[in-house]
């Protein structure tokens, strides 16, 4: 994989994402460049269509631009096959989604440990790395309990124990608070900026302004471009 020289952990430049339905090309992304510093907390914003998820969906390595560069950590990854793109996902990134996709028969110390399983880790080690990452979300008392004995928060801080599991270089957090109630989003948020705090680099995708306000950044998409991008405090 060829090494960048970029002082960012995220450089996108000139990105286009384009979908063919039927006679009509669609631009989800329209060049769109884009640097993230390490250690940053990004919240991204916009209506729907505005190329939100496509724009996640690259970052985490799920797809591939049509056009344009995109360097992670210092690798071009722009154009790598879906192998490389999966083990670059397995290295780099960690993810958070709104439905928390815990597995129910396992426990939260099972779940956590899953990725290191896939990259080969023997079962002593991974579930000592798993067990210090959830106490890192405060689960010391719940480790051991499977999702439908927690509360909406308590799994999604195992969800974020995951993520945080593989030391990645960045945590793409897709509408976390989507299915919590109000109070309980606050409590995950300030969980978020917590880790952020730690050295992590955090992007959020969100519809809710109060959330967002915990972020140090926000950019608004509109149109597959950034419409607006805003650094706070």
């Amino acid at each position: 994989m060829k090494q960048v020289q970029c002082g960012s952990e995220v450089e996108l430049t000139d990105l286009c994402k384009y979908y063919r339905v039927g006679e009509q090309q669609i631009r989800a992304l329209d060049n769109l460049s884009l640097s993230i510093r390490k250690n940053e907390f990004v919240a991204i914003m916009g209506p729907s269509g505005s190329g939100k998820s496509t724009l996640m969906n690259i970052l985490g390595c799920l797809d591939t631009p049509t056009s344009g560069r995109y360097v992670l950590h210092g690798q071009d990854v722009g154009g790598l096959d879906p192998r490389a793109l999966a083990r670059v996902r397995n290295r780099e990134i960690g993810f958070v989604f709104q439905s928390f996709n815990l597995l129910p028969a396992y426990t939260a110390l099972e779940n956590v440990a899953l990725p290191l399983f896939y990259a080969g880790v023997g079962r002593s080690q991974r579930l000592a790395l798993a067990e210090q990452a959830l106490l890192r979300v405060g689960l010391r008392e719940r480790m051991h309990h499977k999702p439908q004995q927690l509360s909406g928060g308590q799994c999604q801080r195992v969800a974020l124990a995951r993520a945080l599991i593989n030391n990645p270089s960045i945590i793409l957090a897709d509408e976390p608070t989507g299915n919590l109630d109000s109070r309980t989003s606050h409590e995950v948020m300030e969980l978020f900026q917590a880790v952020q705090e730690q050295g992590n680099t955090l992007l959020l995708v969100t519809h809710e302004d109060d959330i967002a306000a915990y972020a140090r950044r926000i950019i608004r998409l509109r149109d597959g471009r950034i419409e607006q991008d805003t650094t706070i405090g």
